[in-house]
């Protein structure tokens, strides 16, 4: 049997590894080298060195859309986390219908970004109308209108991946340190949190890069008003590619830039974590 698989197994990745070539690996060198360039189509491309990289670095409202990013990415990590891990905590409890409210919880996130952002846009002029004002008036207020949304889509998934993690801690290693005289804020510290330390690496490495690619819920809750200024990077290279005539590979670049730095704060982070792991 496995003299057929090694033998057969060739024909069965051709097709998937042909398909990630086309769609991934040949776009994306392509990306790297338009980004040097300047044009409108493919095919009249004229190199043109850094001076893209140049423009993009000196854009304000892209830099501004960096830090407004940066916060939002650490804010909603901490929030998404904190909250999910809890929920985890209360439903792995021995109660009655733990399978209803993680079904609840967890249905947000089946519903799509563009729906969930013109969803919450009503709600929250809605309630702002109140006080005179709208959503699009106040970059902080579509600042917090954006945690809420993407903390309510997302802290279902995360809790799910929480409770598997809680549920993959021995019982016996509980039990010893309860007999050991430890409270129960020094079993939390001192053996939950260091045995579901991979669960954790998880949550932390989707939380924090979804907060860097968030693009949809942006362009659906505050489309960056007012003036841009919650203007998201995602939606930042977005507007540049397509709305900014001559542009184009300007807002390459300023892709070029966001994927390094995605993957610079996803390879800290997971360095940062994996290193806190424990052998159970």
């Amino acid at each position: 049997m496995e003299k057929s698989i090694k033998r057969y197994m060739p024909i069965f990745v051709l097709p998937t590894f042909c398909a990630f070539i086309l769609g991934f690996i040949i776009p994306f060198i392509m990306g790297i080298w338009l980004s040097f360039c300047k044009f409108t189509t493919v095919t009249d491309a004229k190199f043109a060195g850094i001076s893209n990289y140049i423009k993009a670095l000196k854009d304000t409202v892209f830099r501004h859309s960096f830090w407004y990013t940066a916060l939002f990415a650490v804010a909603s990590l901490i929030i998404i986390n904190v909250i999910a891990f809890m929920l985890a905590m209360a439903l792995t409890k021995e109660m009655h219908g733990t399978n209803i409210f993680r079904t609840v919880f967890f249905m947000p996130n089946l519903i799509g970004g563009i729906v969930l952002g013109y969803i919450w846009q009503l709600i929250f002029n809605g309630i702002l109308s109140k006080y005179g004002t709208a959503l699009a008036l106040n970059e902080w207020y579509g600042f917090w209108g954006l945690i809420i949304l993407v903390s309510w889509q997302q802290i279902g998934y995360m809790m799910i991946i929480y409770i598997a993690g809680l549920q993959s801690i021995p019982g016996d290693v509980m039990e010893a340190a309860q007999i050991d005289g430890a409270t129960g804020w020094q079993r939390l510290w001192k053996v939950t949190i260091p045995m579901m330390m991979p669960s954790i690496t998880i949550c932390m490495f989707l939380s924090i890069t979804n907060g860097f690619k968030l693009f949809d819920q942006n362009l659906s809750l505050t489309a960056g008003e007012p003036a841009k200024m919650s203007e998201m990077m995602a939606l930042n290279i977005f507007n540049t590619f397509y709305g900014r005539t001559g542009w184009e590979g300007v807002g390459q670049a300023k892709a070029v830039l966001f994927f390094l730095l995605v993957v610079a704060i996803g390879m800290i982070q997971l360095r940062a974590t994996r290193s806190k792991e424990v052998q159970q």
